[in-house]
């Protein structure tokens, strides 16, 4: 990496590691959280189409259970994000300038070869591929990439990540050189630019409302272009004749049953129906692998973000941090790792880092926050210290105010409210009562952002860095009013000494800078207990090579298994090939 000394830096991207960091563009669920709740399956009619497929596509489609609907709406527009639309719309139909790999912490060339930082990191310049052509074979150019950006700019609500908070223009200075101007230096905005799907400019360019298209017969430059089959049970995506990396895709297509719960979605994976899922599958080894144990594989990395209660900072008496480390220290995290997600992660620490992070823990900091360890007397003796004295009915009690509150789960996230009683049961044991409620996803969601809650489970950011996960969890400038909508922020909590440190990662290059910046944020963190983090949430990711081969897996972790994250599962989609 070159000095911050210099005024121009340059990062060739094959070879490129980031200063360590490790992760993805988030699932819309959360990271990884989809996965870990509801799966989704097929009822008879699925499994019809799914044989009524396998007849017409032989091996050469690869079967994956991925989004969980009870059937299909045709929508490939990857500016509306993966909820929205058909999975591989934003990264395997459409494609990004680069791809950050979570598994080898790097970014990877995709439609870019390289990108370059200038004028102070106030400039960044991406030099894209000329020899990439969409999918109707006409060339894909520097200009495609100014063109999309400036669709979220024209229309805001496709600016899914605010690239136009961040950027004052975008211009193409040749067909291969497109540029980007900073308001202010934010290097971590690279992540958003080099991560946005882009469009063909000479087929978006009439789309009256982008917002509202639908765009059922995609041209992009992706491995999978061509819509075969499209049934409200079943769709299927071949290959794009023209695609760029000669080769590839090895396969020629893939087929996407609808399954609309996780028990379907299940029992579908056990029957050997499906190639690739990323599913939350219990007792995996006796109920997957034992099936067929040459051919059935899972891989369960904890790169998934960190599954973490937040409790609300406006509400008392999660404004005393002796209260919320209290809570922390009652709850057994290694009871809730083994019984609650079938023993296939281990406890959050004191840094709430997940192990994509790893590099980047500081041990100081992890010892500072003891706060995570399972001490039920040193719980009690903290509630004591704080003036939290036990009534006759076991509950303890401050200023005439008991100590019971509310915990919010999504319905059917199995883990996750197994997770919950485990945690309810700890509380009692030091005198908080603290009760289960479970909510469909739109409501549990529509409560976390508005901060009406007075405790909630969550997910966390996951990106090449720690920074936006302790930006996110700390920086004053998202802490919102409750009843307004924070995408961030959702616990309401300010850190006011994180701010400098936020504002001089947002400028920094330098590795060994970026990472002492990093120790003194998990420092804060740790000191501050502005969320209390549970357990490191799993990459889900389960295959079978009776039909295709070359996944990712522990022996060969090219990529992420997963194909709940993207763009990460671009990078399986052109490697996995017929066996």
């Amino acid at each position: 990496m070159k000095s911050r000394s210099m005024s121009r830096r340059i990062f060739a991207l094959s070879a490129l590691v980031l200063s360590v960091g490790a992760t993805a563009a988030c699932d819309n669920k959360g990271p990884e959280s989809g996965a870990a709740g509801p799966a989704g399956s097929a009822g008879p009619a699925a499994g019809a189409a799914g044989a009524k497929g396998d007849a017409k596509g032989g091996a050469k489609f690869v079967t994956i259970s991925r989004e969980q609907q009870a059937s299909w709406v045709r929508n490939f527009n990857p500016l509306l994000g993966e909820g929205a639309t058909r999975f591989p719309t934003v990264a395997g139909i459409y494609e990004p300038m680069i791809v950050y790999n979570t598994m080898k912490g790097e970014y990877v060339p995709w439609l870019a070869t390289k990108y370059e930082w200038s004028d102070s990191n106030k400039k960044l310049t991406f030099t894209t591929r000329s020899e990439v052509k969409w999918s109707d074979g006409q060339p894909f150019s520097a200009k495609d990439v100014a063109f999309t950006f400036g669709l979220l700019k024209k229309f805001p609500a496709l600016d899914l990540t605010g690239v136009w908070k961040l950027i004052d223009s975008v211009e193409a200075k040749s067909d291969t050189s497109v540029e980007f101007v900073f308001k202010e230096a934010f290097v971590p905005g690279l992540t958003y630019i080099g991560h946005q799907p882009i469009v063909p400019e000479h087929k978006w360019k009439d789309v009256a409302d982008p917002v509202t298209f639908t765009n059922e017969n995609p041209v992009a430059t992706g491995p999978f272009t061509e819509v075969k089959t499209f049934q409200n049970q079943i769709y299927e995506l071949g290959k794009n004749p023209n695609y760029w990396q000669k080769g590839k895709p090895a396969v020629e297509g893939l087929r996407f049953p609808a399954y609309p719960g996780n028990d379907q979605a299940n029992l579908a994976l056990i029957n050997g129906e499906v190639d690739w899922a990323g599913n939350f599958v219990p007792d995996i080894d006796k109920t997957y692998v034992a099936k067929d144990p040459e051919n059935n594989h899972y891989w369960f990395p904890l790169v998934g973000g960190t599954v973490t209660l937040y409790p609300n900072a406006t509400k008392k008496p999660f404004d005393d941090i002796k209260l919320r480390k209290a809570i922390s220290m009652a709850i057994d995290r290694a009871q809730i790792a083994k019984v609650a997600v079938n023993g296939y992660t281990v406890g959050a620490d004191g840094t709430g880092l997940d192990d994509a992070y790893g590099r980047w823990r500081s041990d100081k900091a992890a010892a500072a926050g003891d706060w995570t360890t399972f001490d039920v007397a040193k719980a009690n003796a903290l509630l004591d210290e704080a003036g939290y004295a036990k009534g006759a009915d076991g509950i303890r009690a401050k200023d005439g105010k008991p100590l019971k509150f509310d915990i919010n789960v999504v319905t059917g996230w199995s883990d996750w409210v197994r997770a919950v009683q485990i945690t309810a049961q700890s509380l009692k044991a030091v005198g908080i009562d603290a009760t289960l409620k479970t909510y469909d996803f739109s409501a549990f969601f529509e409560a976390l952002q508005k901060g009406t809650f007075d405790m909630s489970m969550g997910w966390t950011n996951t990106e090449p860095t720690p920074f936006n996960y302790y930006r996110d969890l700390m920086a004053p400038e998202f802490v919102k009013p409750v009843n307004e909508v924070s995408n961030r922020n959702w616990h309401r909590f300010a850190a006011k000494e994180a701010e400098p440190l936020f504002k001089k990662f947002a400028a920094a290059t330098d590795p060994a800078e970026q990472k002492a910046i990093v120790d003194d944020l998990q420092l804060i963190y740790a000191q501050q207990v502005p969320v209390i983090p549970l357990f490191k949430n799993p990459s889900w990711g389960e295959y079978s090579t009776k039909r295709f081969v070359g996944w990712p897996s522990k022996e060969n972790p090219y990529a992420k298994l997963s194909p709940n994250n993207s763009p990460d599962y671009l990078l399986v989609l052109t490697e996995i090939k017929p066996k």
